[in-house]
């Protein structure tokens, strides 16, 4: 296995030159470029204020001050280690593809696990598990048979958390496996729900504009015992397959807002759409993919850090009220 490894520091500790490294990897490029500029596509990104002592008085710092959507749609303070295409072993004979990106705090922190949908890739979600690792939280956006069965990859995850819980140097010695959150756009949002039924030792679940594809599903919604947060497009530009049942199904602690504007994929972010050479075209709205930026981050945030969505959904008050965010609900 070949590990490609790029260092991603804040955008103010990037040196002027960083604009002229034409011969590293794309992917290296890209990330650092975006980190440079601030921006993707002409958005400016930003970079939050806070420069925290320690992992610690980073979470200390923002939980105990009003909760605010908003500042996670800035980048954190951390710098990134990326690793591309690390091969994950749960057995001798099956082996799981994934980019890891690790926060540069020393500390022991939350693992937030990603997973595609349908014809995407674990690239569809670079962005999104880079800004996550930037917040003090490593990332992992996975790459499982983008044509399901969903179902099926939902059991291959819960065994690959298992894994993960029970030898977390497998991915690093700093993640803490008491605090692994899951995350799954589109139908690998049943894939999550199936892991998380079938008891993977995860802490919550983030469901990105999920999609419903197993005449199982109800069920195995009904079994999640952990709080799970929706995270939805708008129902009047596009709704998703049996979105409705991942709410209406599950008895727990379940909560749901919607992104005004935004279609289905906006819940995704590849960081190759950050340069147009790069040849990626999207339908995607810029404000509309960072506003599901900031809600995973704050609802990962909140899961990582507290076991529970309490903070996350305060913090949703001020972009409800602004119309940036709609329809909440809660059970």
């Amino acid at each position: 296995m070949i590990l490609r490894e790029s260092i991603v520091p804040p955008r103010h500790a990037i040196p002027d030159t960083a604009l002229q490294m034409s011969r590293i990897s794309i992917f290296a490029a890209i990330a650092c470029l975006m980190l440079l500029g601030g921006c993707t596509r002409g958005l400016d990104i930003g970079v939050t204020t806070i420069k925290p002592a320690s992992l610690d008085e980073l979470k200390t710092y923002v939980l105990k001050r009003k909760p605010d959507f908003e500042q996670f749609k800035l980048r954190g303070p951390y710098a990134v280690t990326v690793h591309k295409d690390r091969e994950l072993r749960l057995s001798a004979t099956e082996r799981i593809d994934a980019d890891l990106y690790l926060s540069a705090s020393p500390e022991r922190a939350p693992l937030v696990i990603l997973l595609h949908g349908l014809d995407n890739s674990k690239q569809t979600h670079g962005y999104q598990a880079l800004h996550l690792a930037s917040w003090g939280m490593h990332s992992l956006s996975l790459q499982l048979p983008n044509n399901g069965p969903w179902v099926t990859n939902g059991h291959t995850l819960a065994r690959m958390v298992k894994s993960i819980h029970d030898r977390p140097e497998i991915i690093d010695r700093r993640i803490d496996p008491q605090r692994i959150v899951l995350a799954g756009h589109s139908f690998g949002g049943t894939s999550v729900a199936v892991a998380l039924a079938q008891g993977a030792p995860a802490v919550g679940g983030i469901l990105l504009d999920p999609a419903g594809v197993s005449r199982t599903l109800p069920d195995h919604l009904g079994k999640i015992r952990v709080p799970v947060m929706v995270v939805s497009s708008d129902a009047r530009v596009s709704v998703a397959r049996n979105r409705d049942d991942f709410y209406d199904y599950m008895q727990g602690d379940v909560a749901e807002i919607s992104i005004s504007g935004a279609s289905h994929e906006d819940a995704q972010f590849p960081l190759e759409t950050a340069m147009p050479e790069a040849g990626t075209h999207t339908s995607a709205r810029d404000d509309a993919q960072l506003s599901f930026v900031g809600a995973l981050a704050s609802a990962a945030f909140s899961l990582g850090f507290t076991g529970a969505l309490d903070y996350a959904w305060s913090s949703f008050d001020a972009a409800l009220r602004s119309g940036i965010l709609l329809d909440a609900r809660r059970k």
